[in-house]
């Protein structure tokens, strides 16, 4: 199911899942409140501000824990995927607000998924909930946030024709993410790595 995930940079990446095989919030019918366009948090920052392709739509669990350095971390790479999907969904694989919050293999692997959609002439709708949300800290300054994708109800749709390719949910509808971010001079969280197993049993309800 790749050319169907929303958000799959690096697809089939070799990201080895740890803990158990049971996900909160995989699979299951309680879902948060799905993000149409980004707000500026009251930062001071200066963020773009980012619009959903129509029909697309982002669900974040948890979306902040109450930890200021977690919910910022959280807040940041949700940014990044919406990035990625208004950049599809405006066929540009070199989106300003994709290089906001992402750089060096992250970007790189960015520019090439949105390249790909642009080359197919799709862009993406329907629904993608990313479930366990998990920050670490490093000593280096990095951070790593693990969490999971649910692409089952999740397609893409030829701007053409206007058709959505509605696919059967199989065990790679479900996607096992591995990031690694670190902060800039902005105070922006950027994704610099990005690492995904597709099928994860990690991940799958």
């Amino acid at each position: 199911m790749c050319a169907v995930a929303l958000l799959v940079v690096g697809c089939g990446g070799g990201a080895e899942p740890q803990g158990s095989d049971e996900i909160p919030g995989v699979g299951q019918g309680a879902e948060k409140a799905p993000t149409k366009a980004s707000a500026a948090p009251g930062d001071g920052i200066a963020r773009p501000r980012i619009t959903l392709p129509e029909g697309d739509q982002l669900v974040f669990d948890p979306q902040e824990t109450g930890d200021a350095r977690t919910d910022a971390v959280l807040r940041d790479n949700a940014e990044y995927l919406r990035a990625v999907d208004e950049a599809i969904g405006d066929q540009k694989p070199k989106s300003k607000a994709v290089a906001f919050y992402s750089k060096g293999s992250a970007y790189l692997d960015s520019v090439e998924w949105i390249g790909g959609f642009v080359k197919e002439g799709n862009t993406v709708t329907g629904t993608v909930r990313y479930v366990d949300r998990r920050v670490t800290f490093g000593e280096d300054g990095s951070v790593g946030l693990t969490y999971c994708g649910d692409e089952s109800k999740g397609y893409t749709k030829d701007l053409k024709t206007k058709k959505t390719n509605v696919t059967p949910v199989t065990e790679d509808s479900y996607v096992f993410y591995n990031d690694r971010l670190r902060k800039n001079a902005k105070g922006v969280w950027q994704v610099t790595k990005s690492v995904s197993e597709r099928g994860s049993k990690a991940c799958r309800p």
